[in-house]
């Protein structure tokens, strides 16, 4: 799947965060896990990369499946910011 630079960068975001697991990404643009860790691969210096997979690997958070009960939201409350507001 081709993806323009500012959704291949949201994706990549997305996967970085702790609390967005891989079925949000998958729902929201189509891409499995194997294919989002193909992407991060893909775009991430090798290092870069060996340090979000270490990450990842077996968070609770990541995998919708093995997420707590409470755990409803992909992404806290803040994380979102108004346009502009960086400036």
């Amino acid at each position: 799947m081709q993806l323009d630079e500012v959704t291949r960068s949201r994706v990549i975001e997305m996967a970085w965060e702790d609390r967005t697991p891989f079925e949000a990404i998958e729902n929201l643009y189509g891409l499995s896990e194997k294919e989002v860790i193909r992407l991060m691969r893909g775009q991430l210096k090798a290092k870069t990369f060996k340090n979000w997979r270490a990450r990842v690997s077996g968070r609770k958070t990541k995998h919708k499946a093995l997420r707590p009960a409470g755990v409803e939201r992909g992404y806290c409350p803040s994380q979102y910011k108004p346009a502009g507001a960086n400036k």
